[in-house]
């Protein structure tokens, strides 16, 4: 194979590589706007206030779990081989697994705390 076909499948891996992460950037971003909760500026009991601090929660969560799934994503395309900037990308990944790990859970951990006030 001659130097010229690898660096153009290179480009084309590269190219489809971004295509991914920016459509899985905007489908996550969608479903974060989605999950986003409208104000609510008063409370007319507690359980209001326990449902609007899950909202919010859930929508922070969300929100700081698809920036890092972006930048873990740029970070791994930008990385060209480098071993160090893999991992920090593979770390932001992690990190937003885990981010969006505790969205799913955060409706639980707040009802438990919701439990305790009652």
């Amino acid at each position: 194979m001659n130097p010229t076909h690898r660096s153009h499948q290179r480009r084309s891996r590269r190219r489809w590589q971004t295509v991914l992460v920016a459509v899985t950037g905007l489908l996550v971003a969608t479903a974060a706007l989605i999950l986003i909760p409208t104000p609510a500026y008063a409370a007319d009991s507690i359980e209001a206030v326990v449902n609007n601090i899950r909202n919010w929660l859930v929508g922070i969560l969300v929100a700081v779990a698809t920036l890092f799934l972006t930048v873990g994503g740029l970070r791994m395309l930008a990385a060209n081989g480098d071993p160090g900037e893999v991992e920090k990308g593979k770390l932001a990944l992690k990190s937003a697994a885990l981010g969006y790990g505790l969205a799913l859970l955060a409706p639980l951990f707040v009802t438990i705390v919701g439990g305790w006030v009652k």
